[in-house]
């Protein structure tokens, strides 16, 4: 059902497990091109030939009216509305920490230096929907946004099998007083985000997780617009000691199969009996869940148990996968943390599951995958700000530094460099 390394004796593990990863194929990067360039073409006409294709639909209105928002939050569940409202100011008191002010540097003579922080003017959500809808991806995407100040954000999400936007995702659209949404998926849906329609403002940056089509699109529009990231499959690794409660690290590695066939669930454990005790209980559990196919697929495929001499031997695996997810349960989880240098989201301790951190923690659920974490964040308010230098040099500081500056243009060939700066010199300025 799943595989095991033992790396006991051996800190070698086989190269394609620690750098496999998802791409789109030539086919599928063709079908995007295609798609991206009729939507740029034809607009409007474009995007409802393509959800009349794809989704079986023909759609009257491309944008959600009002009146439906307002009668998805009317008729909601009242107890989903109370969780959805705590976890929003869960996830919004986390981000409000995250905000920056702009600061200045006062120099000689009356001049300055300053960095502004300046929100993105507009902003495009991506919400996955069709057989599954994710209103925590709504709030996780759409807060730290609305934290930076960005004022306008523009929700797409593709229609449900009624032929309507989930209604879970239009009620925590609702909350968040999210107005602009529109009922387009797929990677039409971020070409006219790109590019524009008549019915849908072209975006500054496009954020929010979808399939391969989704994800192909925004990489081929990165630089038209910004992007978060090119996301891959979910995955999570646990570190675990003796310590750990196997029922409980079986079940976060089951939470994490169940997304698809291609997320990664595998755990560094220093314990052979918790090993042998979690892949019984991986076997007990999952005959109960209605995803076990998925799941069963995912851990044969994408799953593993690593047995190491040590927590650090342990750590140096971490770091080498750069996991999405990280939970940590060992008996110093404090002093294990201290070794992880790569990762995206940290959970410490038997009652902090990745699950947590998916709906209600605060934390971001919008992740680095794919090892990315070497070099990626979170999603963030830094993602839906700019920073802006500003420079002030009075007469005064411009005569002070004129000549040296404009010989150090002139080590570098610029004449004209160099002469605009002597023009402001004190031998020249009057």
């Amino acid at each position: 059902m799943i595989r095991q390394f033992d790396l006991r004796s051996s800190y070698s593990l086989p190269k394609d497990f620690l750098h496999d990863r998802t791409s789109s194929t030539d086919a599928v990067e063709r079908a995007v091109r295609a798609i991206l360039r009729r939507v740029q073409r034809d607009g409007d006409d474009a995007l409802r030939y393509y959800t009349k294709k794809f989704d079986g639909v023909t759609l009257s209105s491309l944008k959600v009216p009002e009146k439906d928002i307002r009668g998805a939050l009317e008729h909601a569940d009242k107890k989903f509305v109370k969780v959805l409202k705590k976890a929003a100011a869960n996830i919004r008191r986390f981000h409000l920490h995250q905000r920056h002010s702009s600061w200045k540097i006062r120099e000689e003579f009356s001049s300055d230096l300053r960095q502004l922080y300046l929100p993105i003017e507009r902003v495009g959500v991506y919400v996955p929907g069709g057989r599954a809808a994710y209103p925590s991806t709504v709030l996780m995407n759409v807060i730290p946004a609305q934290v930076a100040g960005v004022e306008e954000i523009h929700l797409v999400s593709p229609l449900n099998t009624n032929g309507k936007v989930n209604s879970d995702v239009l009620v925590a659209a609702g909350i968040l007083n999210i107005k602009n949404i529109y009922c387009i998926g797929g990677a039409q849906a971020i070409a006219a985000l790109a590019f524009g329609t008549k019915t849908i403002p072209s975006v500054d940056k496009i954020v929010g997780p979808g399939n391969i089509f989704v994800a192909t699109a925004k990489r081929l529009v990165f630089g038209i617009v910004g992007i978060d990231s090119f996301a891959g499959p979910s995955e999570v690794v646990i570190l675990a000691d003796d310590s750990a409660r196997p029922e409980y690290i079986a079940a976060d590695m089951l939470a994490q199969a169940e997304h698809d066939e291609h997320a990664s669930s595998i755990l560094v454990t220093t314990s052979l009996l918790l090993a042998n005790q979690i892949r019984s209980e991986l076997k007990k559990i999952v005959r109960v869940l209605p995803r076990q196919r998925i799941i069963e697929t995912s851990l044969k495929q994408r799953g593993a148990i690593i047995l190491v001499r040590t927590l650090s031997q342990g750590a140096d695996i971490v770091n080498a996968f750069a996991p999405e997810h990280l939970e940590i349960v060992t008996k110093n989880q404090e002093q294990t943390l201290k070794m992880i240098k790569h990762a995206g989201s940290i959970f410490l301790g038997n009652y902090s599951p990745v699950a947590i951190g998916d709906y209600f923690a605060g934390t971001n659920h919008v992740l680095p995958t794919e090892h990315t974490a070497r070099f990626s964040s979170p999603l963030s308010v830094d993602d839906f700000v700019k920073k802006s230098s500003v420079t002030n040099y009075s007469k005064k500081k411009m005569e002070s530094v004129s000549e040296d500056v404009a010989f150090f243009a002139e080590r570098e060939g610029l004449t004209a460099h160099a002469f605009s700066l002597r023009l402001r010199g004190k031998n020249n300025n009057k």
